[in-house]
């Protein structure tokens, strides 16, 4: 089974109302005490074509699996997607975008 790495997308009031009514919302999950994210799922290539274009951002293979430290203004352009499409598989158009 191929690895899935996720990128953690918090949602406040704004970005809950462009979801809301959306498949998204659903994969919503509350984090801490009413903080609410959502996952963006990479796989493998696209992990490494986003850290190879962020060298600042990491990824933690041994225990959440998740890609973090990603600049904010990336994180707001993958949110815009995953509103934009209704749908959390959107790095492919992500990367194909120019850098954030």
């Amino acid at each position: 089974m191929a690895e899935v790495y996720n990128i953690n997308l918090w949602v406040n009031e704004e970005r809950w109302a462009k979801i809301k009514d959306t498949q998204v919302a659903q994969r919503a999950r509350d984090v801490l005490a009413g903080l609410m994210a959502v996952e963006v799922p990479a796989n493998e290539e696209q992990k490494d074509k986003l850290l190879k274009r962020y060298p600042n951002a990491k990824c933690d293979t041994s225990t959440t699996k998740t890609i973090e430290l990603l600049p904010r203004a990336a994180k707001d352009a993958i949110f815009d997607l995953v509103a934009a499409k209704k749908s959390v598989e959107v790095l492919d158009d992500f990367l194909a975008s120019p850098a954030s």
